[in-house]
C-alpha cells in the first residue's frame, strides 16, 4: 500500500509539470466580440480593409477600435489544404485558415493586441452546424463510442495544451457548434442523448485539464426558439449529468425571416429562461445581419447586446458577431451578413453597423479609450463628441460640411470629420450650447419655432432659448436631446435610416428615432 502511494504521488507531481497551470481569467464584464475565422486567407487572397473613415488598417485594429474586446476563432481538425469546402455541388465555402497551426497563429495575433480569445471546436474537417456534424476522415475508424470520446478527448487535450505552450489560455472554450442535432454523427446523435453527455463531457474534461479557468460554451443554434434549447440542456444537464459552463446560442434575424424586431422578444426570454432554469451563464455567440443594411444591423446587435445585459444575477455573459470582415463579393458562397461593403478591387470597407459595439453601455473599449456611456454626467468642456441616432446608427453632420450660418443638420455615417464632432458648454440649469467643432456655430431651432418638424441649423450664439438643450436620460439608457425654447426633443425626420435625412424637433413619443448616443471622440 505505501509504494501504491508513493506511486500515486510521483505521478500526480509528474501531471502537474506535464500540465502548465492554467492564467486564464474569467471575463468579467460582459463580452463584445467577433468571429474573423476568414480574416486570415481572405489576408492571403490580397484583401484589405478600411475603417469607417476610409483609413485603411488592420482589420483587429478597426474592431478594436469600435469596441470590440474579444475574438472567436473555429478550428477543424484536418480541413483540406486549400482549405475550401465543396459543401454541395453547386457551392463552395471558404474555411479560413482554421486548422491547428492557424488557429495558434491567430490567437496569438489577437492576444498580442489584448483581445480576449473564444476557440469553436467544430471536431469535423468542416463547418459543423445542425445540417452538417461530420466524423473527421482520420477518426472514422472509430470501433464504439467510448473510442470516440477517446478521440475526442485527446484531439481536444492536444490543441489546448499547443495552445498553452504559446501563452494562450482562452476565457471560453466552445466543445461544438450549433449542436442541435448532436456532434460526430451518428456517434453522437440526439437520438441518444447518453452517449452524446459522453462525447461532450469528454471535451469539456479535456478543457479543464490544460486550462481550469477557461469557461466551456454548448452552443445551439435558433436562440429565439426556448422549446429547442429546454428539450436540449433538460436532456444533456438535467437527466444525464452533461458538463457546461455557459449556453451559447446563435440568433439570425436573416435566415429567422423578417426584421430583428419579430423575434428579438423570443431571444430575451430564452435567455433568462436558460440562465434561471440551469443557473448558467449565457451567450449569444453568433449574430449577424445583412450587409446592405447597415442600419439594421446596427439595431440588432444593440438589441441584442440589450437582450444579454438584461438577464438577471449578470447571467448575460457576452455577444459575438460572425463574421464582420466578410463580404459576399469575397466569399465563393456570398455569404452576405458581414459588416462591410465593397469599395474597389480586392478593398472592404466597415460600414456603420460594426459602431453598436463601440456605443455598448459598459463596453470596455472605444475608438479613443474613453467611456461609451455617453452619459451628461462625464460632458467635459473643451472635448469634442459624436452624436449617434439610436433609430439609424448615423451620426448628426452639418450638411456638406459647411461653415455658413443656417446650415441644415442631418444625419450621416460617421467618418470622424469636424462637421460631425459637438462640443457641450454648460449655461445653466442643466443646458447646454451645442458647438460645430468645424464651424464654431451653434445648435439652433430654424426661426425659434415651437412647432413639431422645425429644423435643426447652425447659428451664431446669441444666447436663445432656442440654442440651448437638456440632456434626458431614458430608461434605456440613452438620450434625448430637449430643446429649452420649445420643450420638444430632437429627432430624425419619418424615422428615416438613411444619409442626408434631416434632423428636427417634435414632440417626445419615445421612438428610437427620438433617442441618442453621446460619444466622447477627443
Amino acid at each position: 500500500m505505501k509504494k501504491l502511494k508513493k506511486l500515486l504521488v510521483i505521478l500526480l507531481c509528474v501531471a502537474m509539470c506535464v500540465i502548465p497551470k492554467a492564467e486564464a481569467k474569467a471575463a468579467g464584464n460582459i463580452a463584445y466580440g467577433a468571429d474573423v475565422g476568414w480574416l486570415s486567407q481572405l489576408e492571403k487572397m490580397g484583401y484589405t480593409w478600411q475603417d469607417t473613415d476610409g483609413t485603411t488598417k488592420d482589420v483587429l485594429d478597426i474592431l478594436k477600435n469600435h469596441g470590440v474586446d474579444s475574438i472567436r476563432l473555429r478550428v477543424f481538425v484536418n480541413p483540406p489544404s486549400s482549405f475550401e469546402w465543396q459543401k454541395t455541388s453547386s457551392e463552395k465555402c471558404l474555411l479560413g485558415y482554421c486548422d491547428t497551426t492557424g488557429l495558434i497563429y491567430m490567437a496569438k495575433r489577437a492576444k498580442s493586441k489584448g483581445f480576449k480569445i473564444m476557440v469553436d471546436f467544430h471536431y469535423s474537417d468542416h463547418f459543423a452546424d445542425p445540417a452538417y456534424q461530420d466524423v473527421p476522415e482520420a477518426w472514422k475508424d472509430a470501433a464504439d463510442i467510448n473510442a470516440m470520446c477517446k478521440y475526442v478527448y485527446d484531439y481536444t487535450y492536444s490543441v489546448m495544451k499547443q495552445l498553452a505552450d504559446n501563452g494562450v489560455y482562452p476565457e471560453w472554450v466552445q466543445v461544438g457548434n450549433e449542436i442541435n442535432s448532436g456532434i460526430l454523427l451518428p456517434y453522437g446523435s440526439t437520438n441518444n442523448f447518453e452517449h452524446l453527455t459522453w462525447l461532450l463531457n469528454s471535451g469539456y474534461n479535456a478543457v479543464k485539464a490544460v486550462s481550469s479557468s477557461s469557461k466551456v460554451v454548448t452552443h445551439l443554434a435558433n436562440g429565439h426558439k426556448n422549446d429547442t434549447f429546454r428539450w436540449f440542456f433538460d436532456n444533456f444537464i438535467t437527466k444525464y449529468g452533461g458538463k457546461t459552463d455557459i449556453i451559447g446560442m446563435s440568433y439570425y434575424p436573416y435566415w429567422i425571416g423578417g426584421s430583428y424586431t419579430s423575434s428579438i422578444n423570443s431571444l430575451k426570454t430564452n435567455l433568462n429562461d436558460m440562465a434561471s432554469r440551469y443557473g448558467k451563464e449565457v451567450m449569444v455567440v453568433e449574430v449577424g445581419g445583412y450587409e446592405t443594411q447597415s442600419s439594421e444591423t446596427y439595431n440588432t446587435i444593440r438589441a441584442v447586446i440589450d437582450a444579454v445585459n438584461a438577464v438577471p444575477n449578470g447571467k448575460g455573459v457576452g455577444v459575438f458577431y460572425w463574421e464582420p470582415e466578410g463580404n459576399s463579393k469575397a466569399l465563393p458562397d456570398g455569404y452576405p451578413l458581414g459588416t462591410t461593403t465593397s469599395v474597389g478591387s480586392k478593398v472592404l470597407k466597415f460600414t456603420s453597423a460594426i459602431t453598436a459595439f463601440e456605443a455598448a453601455p459598459g463596453s470596455s473599449s472605444s475608438s479613443n479609450g474613453s467611456s461609451n456611456s455617453g452619459s451628461s454626467d462625464t460632458i467635459v468642456s473643451g472635448s469634442y463628441y459624436k452624436i449617434i441616432n439610436v433609430g439609424s446608427g448615423l451620426a448628426l453632420n452639418v450638411q456638406g460640411g459647411s461653415k455658413a450660418s443656417a446650415a441644415q443638420i442631418e444625419q450621416y455615417s460617421y467618418g470622424g470629420w469636424s462637421s460631425q464632432q459637438w462640443s457641450f458648454e454648460s449655461v445653466g440649469n442643466g443646458y447646454y450650447k451645442i458647438s460645430n467643432k468645424n464651424s464654431g456655430l451653434a445648435l439652433d431651432i430654424n426661426g425659434k419655432s415651437k412647432s413639431d418638424g422645425a429644423s435643426c441649423i447652425q447659428y451664431a450664439y446669441k444666447s436663445g432659448t432656442n440654442q440651448q438643450f437638456k440632456l434626458t436620460q431614458t430608461s434605456d439608457g440613452y438620450y434625448q436631446i430637449v430643446n429649452r425654447n420649445s420643450g420638444k426633443v430632437l429627432e430624425i425626420s419619418n424615422n428615416s435610416t438613411a444619409n442626408a435625412a434631416w434632423c428636427v424637433q417634435a414632440t417626445n413619443d419615445g421612438g428610437s428615432n427620438q433617442k441618442w448616443i453621446i460619444q466622447k471622440v477627443n
